[in-house]
């Protein structure tokens, strides 16, 4: 069992950045892909970055690519979303997801079996 959970979310201005911490617990997380995803209101939720369990490969949703980065620090069984240059669209809940297989479908959330509670991230125009 892994229990995950996410902080940094904010109220931030258009343009400004912020950082996403996911801390996890148990011993495995090092073996583990991790992703992030996020939902607005009224929509479904969606993929916005992951990364495997070394850190030397990571995929982005488009729409935050050249924005966003995803890192982790296994020896601090943490993961990160540094976000950059901030749009109103990017306001929704932020969540962290583990993934003990390291399925390959990364994009879809039915690939993490375990989920934080979510981070609110509000960007004002």
């Amino acid at each position: 069992q892994v229990q995950l959970v996410e902080s940094g979310g904010g109220l931030v201005q258009a343009g400004d950045s912020l950082r996403l911490s996911c801390a996890a617990s148990g011993r495995t997380f090092s073996s583990y892909a991790m992703g992030w995803f996020r939902q607005a209101p009224g929509k479904e939720r969606e993929f916005v970055a992951s990364i495997n369990w070394s850190g030397g490969r990571t995929y982005y949703a488009d729409s935050v690519k050249g924005r966003f980065t995803i890192s982790r620090d296994n020896a601090k069984n943490t993961v990160y979303l540094h976000m950059n240059s901030l749009k109103p669209e990017d306001t929704a809940v932020y969540y962290c997801a583990a993934d003990p297989v390291g399925r390959s479908r990364y994009y879809t959330a039915g690939a993490y079996d375990y989920w934080g509670q979510g981070t609110q991230v509000t960007v004002s125009s």
